[in-house]
């Protein structure tokens, strides 16, 4: 699956560039903490060396996850209209107790539960995903299942408004 992309929300992009250029700028701070570690000579009985060279190690680590995050991802922009699709806000209600909520559905590194982002792949996702409002989809859940109404879609948060 070599040629897959992640779908991604612009938002989502853009966040991913930050991380990567806030990493970059780290970078040569990093560099020199090591080498002043290295200079205060013996390697194997210095602390400041191995801690400089395990955040060295790290800061690299996720540089590299980042940027092949990038690499695989696929800005998808919503069209708009009323369609349940990524980068959209959803509002629904949970049939079981009228309870409400709004959700945007996001690429997977996206995926933020408290910021109300939940990925395209999640029991919920996958079930709104090409759905309107007006509509009952029924969430298989991994020990039940339950409905849900799509009251709105939107392209902003609702709140926004």
């Amino acid at each position: 699956m070599a040629g897959d992309f992640n779908p991604i929300t612009a938002a989502g992009y853009q966040e991913l560039q930050t991380k990567i250029a806030a990493l970059e700028a780290d970078r040569p701070e990093k560099i020199a903490i090591l080498a002043e570690a290295r200079a205060h000579g013996d390697l194997s009985e210095n602390a400041e060396y191995s801690a400089a060279k395990r955040d060295l190690r790290h800061l690299e680590s996720q540089l590299r996850f980042f940027n092949k995050q990038l690499q695989y991802a696929k800005v998808v922009n919503p069209a708009a209209n009323d369609r349940v699709e990524l980068g959209k806000w959803v509002t629904v209600t949970f049939m079981d107790d009228d309870d409400q909520a709004v959700y945007q559905l996001v690429g997977t590194q996206e995926a933020d539960l408290e910021a109300g982002k939940i990925t395209r792949v999640s029991p919920l996702g996958k079930a709104l995903l090409g759905h309107h409002p007006g509509e009952t989809v029924t969430i298989q859940a991994p020990n039940a299942s339950y409905d849900v109404q799509i009251v709105a879609v939107d392209l902003e948060h609702p709140s926004s408004h």
